[in-house]
């Protein structure tokens, strides 16, 4: 059964929705190479949509950064790079940490009790390293409303925004990076660290703790991909 069968009878603007969410997760999963071809016959034969949806899912991509478009060449997963990749965190460091800041600033208890049940899920969740592809996706998503809750006292949903965006278009390099065995990170304690000094009202920590933690991701990746340069771009 594809993924159109079990959402038949949507509206067009759903199906695109679900379009778009799959696509999207297989692009950052790594199903699709750097720079492959998403002709539209294969996508539909994957998902089982129209061309319609389809187009306009990877129109959204595009905008998302993670596919690109040309009037001749048609739509292609986008390139991968070191640069791109710490242009990528570099600026996710300045705006979440500013989002961050304003969060410990103005986040009520409420905040403080979504930080702690975030991290708590999280906590819960196996080693993304060695999990099975089923643990791995509750823990992409666990990982990504523990970020969101550090954030989300900010009141800034410009901030917010540009976060999301920078979250996705980030995990395509960090995904790849836990599927080797090149090292293991203490994953729960760097987010441990993180939920501790936003607890404390701790503004300069915290932003040091999550520039730390961007960077240590990002030399792990660096690692990862110096393994694997057949996926690197070579203009990049």
């Amino acid at each position: 059964m594809t993924i159109a069968d079990r959402t038949s009878g949507k509206p067009e603007g759903s199906l695109a929705d679900r379009a778009y969410e799959a696509i999207r997760a297989d692009i950052l999963d790594g199903v699709f190479q750097p720079d492959q071809p998403m002709r539209l016959e294969a996508l539909k034969d994957r998902y089982g949509y129209s061309f319609s949806p389809i187009r306009e899912a990877l129109t959204r991509l595009a905008a998302d950064r993670l596919v690109t478009q040309t009037s001749l060449r048609g739509f292609r997963v986008s390139r991968i790079s070191l640069e791109e990749m710490w242009d990528i965190l570099r600026t996710r460091v300045l705006v979440e940490s500013e989002a961050f800041r304003l969060a410990i600033r103005n986040g009520d208890d409420a905040w403080e009790a979504r930080v702690v049940a975030a991290f708590h899920s999280l906590s819960k969740c196996a080693d993304p390293g060695a999990a099975s592809p089923p643990e791995r996706r509750v823990f992409e998503e666990r990982h990504f409303a523990f970020h969101r809750a550090l954030l989300d006292g900010s009141n800034s949903p410009t901030l917010l925004h540009l976060s999301d965006l920078l979250f996705v278009q980030s995990e395509r390099y960090r995904r790849a990076s836990l599927r080797t065995d090149l090292s293991r990170r203490s994953v729960v304690e760097e987010h441990e660290a993180l939920k501790d000094a936003a607890l404390s009202r701790n503004e300069a920590e915290a932003a040091a703790l999550l520039c730390e933690h961007y960077t240590t991701t990002g030399h792990f990746i660096e690692a990862v991909m110096a393994s694997r340069p057949t996926l690197v771009d070579a203009d990049g």
